[in-house]
């Protein structure tokens, strides 16, 4: 899996998916998949201040998955959907991987006479 330790940008796969462990942060994505939004905004609706949303703001932004853009007093986030993409590729690869070893092992129970010696 080496072509997913660091993908364009310096966002890790490992990164990607630590950021995504954490439901506020799934949350977080799953409102900028709808447009960008202010962190005030993002943050309404959490059961934690301002700085420790931040805290989850900031690791979205450190592992590529967010960028931020500051207008006046105003800090407004955007989802970088290309991101999600190299989750997408590596799920697809894994899917590959299962689904030809689904397929050998239907072949094997199938046909068993072939395997026998």
């Amino acid at each position: 899996m080496a072509q997913y330790s660091e993908a364009p940008g310096g966002a890790t796969l490992d990164g990607v998916f630590t950021a995504l462990a954490d439901p506020t942060r799934r949350e977080v994505v799953r409102r900028l998949g709808r447009g960008p939004m202010s962190v005030g905004d993002l943050a309404r609706g959490f059961p934690m201040t301002l700085p420790s949303f931040m805290k989850h703001v900031r690791t979205l932004e450190a592992n590529g998955l967010i960028r931020t853009a500051k207008t006046g007093r105003v800090r407004t986030c955007a989802l970088r959907r290309e991101r999600l993409a190299l989750v997408d590729d590596w799920l697809a690869e894994q899917r590959r991987v299962w689904e030809s070893r689904t397929d050998r092992l239907e072949q094997f129970v199938t046909d068993p006479e072939e395997h026998q010696s």
